[in-house]
């Protein structure tokens, strides 16, 4: 995609953690320059810029574009499809519903309801998204929708796609082998499901196929893992273990582990040594897992998310996902990820000033280290100008108000500016 233009110098922009305005020099869809007084400090140095567009950002917050690590683009807005309504609110009825409800999917409907999806997401800021797609299907017709998807929309939002076994590697006849298959296709990730295998032998084999077929392939790992209130659901240990001897931890994502909520401390003291020597990736769904899990529970109800807080404590990665949008699983999510951050935020009781001040990193550079993209990704000299502009003044500000996104700029070109103002006769209103 080519710039707007061939060069754009953006003006009083705030940075997280910066008390001084900054400014941003876009040249060629890359950040040339970035610093304080550029108006001033690159004349001085020779660079002409008579001819360079500017654009006050009015104090406003900028950000690296967020990164939304866990969504199923296939099966937004079927929740209301006949025989989809979820009547237990259970993750296994929804996959129920849906395997009853999946079969008159063609590429085109996908398609629809999945284009529809990206823009609500981009328009709250997301320029990222990690997309499981379901191989359960002799058809593959979910992936080579999102795979059409992919390529047409690149110029808008970066998609990776999961190879999907939703009925299970093991447990749905050739599972194992349609994962495969939709890597042949170009998935950029190995998908697992070892929770809902039939028994806890088919969930060990699958992730030992998971490691081997991304090591095979040479791709990125994330695989829906101990989903469940089970105590006893311990497939990360494995995972992690196994990633941890090819060498792909980084590349390797457990996503949910709601299982790690209900585990005892002593087992996860244990794990976290593990965890961290692998160096894997977690993805949270903090409304979604707040949504189905704890469904057998009376009271005191467990909150059904992994331990983000903790985990983020022993310096292990977490990354945050809408995952669905009024699908069998969950009837409402609307893309917009401040709304996932803020729930998190609560659920895990990160809720101290600094930890406050520096939420932002689980839907931008966490999210971008969870799909292996650091060395594209960032508000640094020669990388992509990729931003969005928030409407706030500090990261703090945006995630008090749930703030939404003034201007998405993508490669150096505006995807959207969004300007909102307030006419009303109160001055208290105003």
């Amino acid at each position: 995609m080519a710039s707007e233009s061939a060069a754009t110098l953006y003006t009083n922009a705030r940075f997280a953690g910066s008390d001084k305005p900054q400014e941003l020099l876009v040249e060629n869809g890359l950040f040339a320059a970035i610093g304080e007084d550029l108006d001033k400090s690159l004349p001085a140095q020779g660079y002409d810029l008579s001819g360079v567009k500017t654009v006050d950002l009015g104090g406003k917050l900028v950000s690296s574009p967020f990164c939304d690590t866990h969504l199923h683009l296939d099966y937004v807005f079927t929740a209301r499809k006949p025989g989809a309504v979820n009547e237990t609110g259970t993750l296994f009825e929804g996959i129920q519903r849906w395997s009853d409800t999946k079969s008159d999917l063609t590429v085109d409907e996908v398609k629809e309801r999945a284009r529809k999806a990206v823009a609500m997401e981009v328009h709250h800021g997301v320029q990222y998204i990690r997309s499981h797609a379901d191989v359960t299907d002799p058809n593959l017709t979910s992936l080579k929708a999102l795979l059409e998807l992919k390529e047409e929309l690149k110029d808008i939002v970066t998609i990776q796609i999961v190879s999907f076994p939703q009925e299970g590697m093991y447990s749905y006849k050739g599972g194992d082998e349609l994962v495969e298959e939709g890597l042949k296709m170009g998935a950029d990730c190995v998908g697992g499901i070892p929770h809902y295998e039939t028994c806890r032998e088919f969930g060990e084999r699958s992730m030992h196929k998971v490691v081997e077929l991304a090591a095979k392939y040479g791709k990125l790992i994330d695989v829906h893992c101990d989903e469940t209130d089970d105590p006893n659901s311990r497939f990360v240990e494995l995972l992690s273990a196994l990633a941890y001897a090819e060498g792909i931890g980084e590349m390797t994502t457990a996503s949910h582990t709601c299982s790690l909520g209900s585990a005892d401390n002593s087992y996860f003291f244990h794990l976290t040594k593990l965890l961290k020597a692998a160096k894997i990736n977690f993805a949270c769904a903090p409304t979604e897992n707040l949504y189905l899990q704890g469904r057998q529970d009376t009271f005191p109800k467990r909150r059904g998310i992994t331990r983000v807080k903790e985990l983020t404590d022993a310096g292990i990665n977490v990354s945050l996902g809408q995952d669905s949008m009024q699908d069998p699983w969950y009837p409402l999510g609307n893309g917009n990820m401040m709304i996932i951050l803020d729930y998190v935020l609560h659920l895990a009781q990160i809720m101290s000033f600094p930890e406050i001040d520096d939420a932002l990193k689980f839907l931008t550079i966490n999210g971008a280290t969870t799909m292996h993209l650091r060395d594209q990704y960032g508000l640094e000299v020669g990388k992509p100008a990729n931003f969005v502009v928030l409407d706030a003044p500090t990261v703090f500000d945006a995630v008090y108000e749930r703030c939404g996104i003034l201007r998405s700029v993508r490669n150096g070109r505006p995807l959207f500016t969004s300007e909102t103002t307030i006419d009303s006769e109160i001055p208290l209103l105003r």
